[in-house]
């Protein structure tokens, strides 16, 4: 092994191309990301197969821009890492493909990673890691809280029953004739509006760690549509910040919970949804109110979204491990992690 390890990481799982050169899984050499909201916006959420033309288009470029941007050789790394699950399937397919057949030609070992492992580990980008630790999840298809030990040790203690929060809000902005994505737009409203629709707090007296946003998704849009029939106004920054309201106090308060019942140091909010203004405020509040010996890491807005960057930070722990895969592998759409 290379005293320095770096890892050439390729993610592909949705709607962003990306490709990073990282340094013994810590220090972010490049990380290219190839966003595709333009495309998808016009149709209202991503198209998989428009995604996956966008990666056959954007994968080799992307790799050749991170190598030259980290000015890195194929010579001097030490593993290739992928995203083959969760995902959709044609698009992880491309990124795979890619980055099998860049292992083979440089013969480099390939490394598989969960993506929404690469989510909590985007934390490590920003500090060391201190175990045990409790990381919240949330992102357009995932909402969980997931319990760590040890490095690699994933526990789900606590999972949505329905709707992810990411999904809530982008069916949500739809309603409020927002454009895709629309849940930067919606918490930009909430922090001009106040709470005055009052939605419901799904599940959040229950003794579980689990999450419903269902509930709250019809709510808001029997609220608005029975004042549509009604031909009566509402106010849609109020309806925005009642929304956001629900969904961060949800949020916030089951982690809060998960935290005191379980041992941890740190507490990681990863994901899509981890970018959200209203959702860091009330957990810094909170954390720092409640359990100040808790150390609360958000990775910065360019980490919550999809990057390659935070794939690579996570194949450093499998490559330490020696977790390889072979030519074999293939894309895992619904991967999960593993219940321990």
């Amino acid at each position: 092994m290379n005293e320095s390890e770096l890892i050439l990481a390729i993610e592909s799982s949705c709607d962003e191309t990306s490709v990073a050169v990282i340094e013994n899984g810590e220090r972010i050499l490049s990380n290219i990301v190839a966003s595709q909201i333009k495309s998808h916006k016009r149709f209202g959420g991503v198209v998989p197969e428009v995604a996956s033309r966008h990666h056959v288009e954007q994968i080799t470029l992307c790799i050749e821009e991170a190598l030259e941007e980290a000015n890195v050789t194929s010579k001097e790394l030490s593993a290739v890492a992928v995203t083959y699950g969760p995902g959709l399937v044609g698009a992880l397919l491309i990124g795979l493909s890619a980055a099998k057949a860049f292992a083979w030609a440089n013969e480099l070992p390939l490394l598989p990673i969960n993506h929404m492992a690469g989510h909590i580990y985007a934390a490590r980008l920003v500090k060391p890691l201190e175990f045990p630790l409790m990381a919240l999840l949330v992102s357009g298809g995932h909402t969980e809280l997931v319990y760590m030990v040890e490095d690699g040790s994933f526990e789900i203690i606590g999972e949505t029953r329905d709707d992810a929060a990411g999904e809530a809000y982008d069916k949500v902005g739809r309603v409020l004739g927002l454009s895709y994505p629309s849940g930067k737009e919606i918490d930009e409203l909430a922090h001009q509006g106040e709470d005055t629709y009052d939605f419901p707090r799904a599940m959040i007296k229950e003794d579980n760690f689990d999450f419903s946003f269902s509930g709250l998704k019809s709510a808001f849009i029997n609220l608005t549509h029975n004042a549509e029939q009604r031909g009566e106004q509402l106010n849609k920054i109020n309806l925005a910040a009642s929304f956001q309201a629900s969904v961060v106090d949800v949020l916030v308060t089951k982690t809060i919970k998960a935290c005191k019942t379980y041992p941890v140091k740190q507490l990681i909010v990863a994901g899509g949804v981890a970018a959200n203004r209203g959702l860091r405020e009330k957990m810094t509040a909170m954390i720092e109110a409640e359990l100040p010996e808790v150390s609360l890491i958000v990775p910065p807005l360019r980490l919550c979204g999809d990057n390659a960057a935070m794939i690579g930070a996570a194949a450093h722990v499998e490559l330490q491990k020696k977790h390889f895969a072979d030519m074999s592998l293939n894309a895992n759409p619904s991967l999960a992690f593993q219940h321990i």
